[in-house]
């Protein structure tokens, strides 16, 4: 059914992590009839992958298309995109909102305005979309809606007639909520009778029909048949099937100006049709391109390679699927002498990683080795030269300076916690900022390596607090500090994936726990193993793992003692002989104990 632009309200539900965005979304798939029958339904309908239903969270954006009655009998196309609320997932955040002209911006009650929820709001603000404040959860008995509307006022200078109060748990409000945004939300602008300029927001693909693309369309009209050109590539295809999702999949005759929908072009090439690419007819190739859609920088890099090499060419094709719907998954061919050919990957943060490497396993059915994750730094040589590198490992000798990345982070806390989260940001040489009251939180905002940040500050901010801090932070510039590269040397054998950039006047503290970590993990050899800490060609560090001993006298009993030397002469001969042919550096058992045990 065709509606106008008039009656179309596209807009994403945005919210720090936990806040009930998936599950606002469940009550208005059910209200609008997305769903025909109440047995096809199941909490978090969305959420497609396994691992976002066995972990609770969003990971992937999601867009439905609903068809809403308002009160005064008019039929609007509600046009829903799911985003997730992790800080590491942000730019699918970004992307969602290039589709919209408003946002629903989920406040939990009973926790309060939290950092992530600031980040969502400013990047709404800068897109210029209308936010509806939505105070969820207000059926809890621990639930203060009164205080977070307070807070609302306060921080976003948002008028409380504005904020709007549910439970989409029990569906409390959700009527009142979806009237609300008809009349604030603003209908997109766009002309079906214009040159078509469209968005590729999303893109996935399957073997069958190759690249799908979810598109908004700002002008223009797309039908099938057509043929388009990606502006990127400059490569025109035809229109194969185009459609929406309700949350099921539905294919119609066309799609024009404000809408969102799929379209399949037979493109088989995984990177035909890039995410953040303009659309356009073939006939009209000079419509400009969709300015501001940016890709999104990495934050931490790991070294990723299968465990069995024979899958490296099957592993290949997985990233470049993953990578062609993750803006910010950056990847460059990467060799080891231990591991084989691999790729060293850019992610967002640790649970980044985490999900990548398990989607990669899952769905392709890969086993993979991943090294110790690190940061990007900022190297410079004796000779002036800049160079950035996020393998510690290759950071030359003759380096100078290295500048290490800083990120700002907005730490929002109760009261009673601040004490013991100063004391945590300090520890991980962080620079406080600033400080501000709000209502019984304190927002902190800190300057801090991102190098500790990753370590583990989020889970020790979540234990001195008891789960109440709340953490965001953002790339904010290289700051020079006395580093040093700390190398780990087992018999002599410089291991590269257990290089680390380390504080100058940590390296000493550092070095010898990682060697009694280490030591504690290595099994007993037949013969003596070194393990050494250094910076350069200085050792600040050493240990060493005694020999297994056979006990080569012990069928020997009277007689001359000749006999024993001889055979204890023999044994000392064969250690050192032994000793020369050992590498513990290819035992790629040995290693593998050592990054599973994540021994930094």
């Amino acid at each position: 059914m065709f509606i106008t632009p008039k009656y179309i309200r596209n807009f994403s539900i945005i919210a720090h992590i936990n806040h009930g965005k998936s599950t606002l979304a469940d009550r208005v798939i059910q209200l609008c009839g997305g769903l025909l029958y109440q047995r096809n339904f199941k909490d978090q309908i969305l959420d497609s992958m396994d691992i976002e239903r066995e972990r609770g969270i969003t990971i992937k954006s999601q867009a439905v298309t609903l068809l809403y009655k308002s009160k005064k009998g008019k039929k609007y196309r509600f046009n829903v995109i799911d985003t997730p609320g992790h800080v590491d997932f942000t730019y699918e955040v970004e992307r969602s909102l290039y589709a919209c002209e408003g946002a629903l911006l989920i406040i939990d009650a009973s926790q309060g305005i939290e950092s992530q929820s600031l980040t969502n709001y400013y990047t709404a603000l800068k897109r210029g979309l209308k936010i509806i404040p939505v105070v969820n959860k207000i059926d809890l008995p621990q639930s203060y809606p009164k205080y977070t509307i307070e807070n609302i006022e306060k921080i976003f200078t948002i008028k409380s007639s504005k904020v709007c109060c549910i439970s989409s748990k029990v569906g409390l409000g959700i009527n009142i909520l979806l009237e609300k945004l008809i009349k604030y939300i603003p209908c997109p602008e766009g002309n079906p009778y214009k040159p078509l300029q469209a968005l590729i927001i999303d893109s996935w693909f399957t073997n069958y029909l190759g690249v799908i693309s979810l598109i908004r369309i700002f002008d223009g009209t797309i039908k099938k048949g057509d043929k388009i050109i990606i502006k990127s590539t400059g490569r025109i295809w035809d229109i194969n099937t185009l459609g929406f999702f309700s949350p099921k999949r539905y294919l119609t005759c066309k799609l024009s100006a404000g809408e969102v929908g799929f379209i399949v072009a037979g493109i088989k090439d995984i990177n035909g049709a890039p995410v953040g690419d303009t659309i356009t007819h073939a006939n009209t190739k000079n419509v400009p391109l969709i300015s501001g859609f940016k890709k999104i920088n990495s934050k931490i890099f790991a070294g990723v390679y299968p465990a069995n090499i024979k899958d490296h060419k099957h592993f290949r094709t997985a990233i470049e699927k993953l990578a062609l719907n993750d803006n910010s998954l950056n990847y460059i061919p990467e060799n080891s002498k231990i591991y084989g050919c691999g790729f060293r990957i850019g992610f967002l943060g640790k649970l980044h990683l985490e999900i990548v490497k398990e989607r990669i396993e899952r769905e392709y059915g890969i086993k993979l080795i991943i090294t110790l994750p690190t940061v990007e730094y900022k190297i410079k040589l004796k000779n002036g030269k800049i160079k950035y590198i996020s393998d510690p490992s290759k950071i030359p000798e003759n380096y100078k300076l290295i500048y290490e990345p800083i990120v700002i982070a907005r730490i929002i806390v109760p009261k009673e916690y601040v004490g013991k989260v100063i004391k945590e940001c300090i520890k991980f040489r962080g620079t406080q900022i600033d400080m501000i009251l709000i209502k019984n939180y304190i927002k902190l905002i800190y300057e801090l390596p991102m190098a500790e940040v990753i370590k583990n500050f989020f889970n020790r901010l979540k234990s001195v607090s008891k789960g109440y801090a709340s953490l965001d932070y953002e790339f904010y510039r290289f700051k020079k500090y006395k580093l040093v590269r700390l190398d780990i040397l087992i018999n002599n054998n410089r291991i590269s994936a257990l290089t680390r950039i380390v504080p100058f006047d940590q390296a000493y503290k550092q070095g010898k726990k990682f060697l009694e970590k280490i030591k504690r993990l290595l099994s007993k050899q037949l013969v003596n193993i070194n393990i050494n800490a250094v910076i350069g060609n200085k050792i600040i560090a050493k240990s060493i793992i005694k020999a297994l001993r056979k006990n080569v006298t012990a069928k020997c009993y009277g007689g001359d003692i000749t006999r024993k030397k001889k055979l204890l002469e023999k044994q000392k001969e064969g250690k050192k002989r032994m000793k020369k042919s050992v590498s513990i550096e290819s035992n790629k058992k040995i290693l593998l104990s050592l990054l599973k045990k994540n021994i930094f």
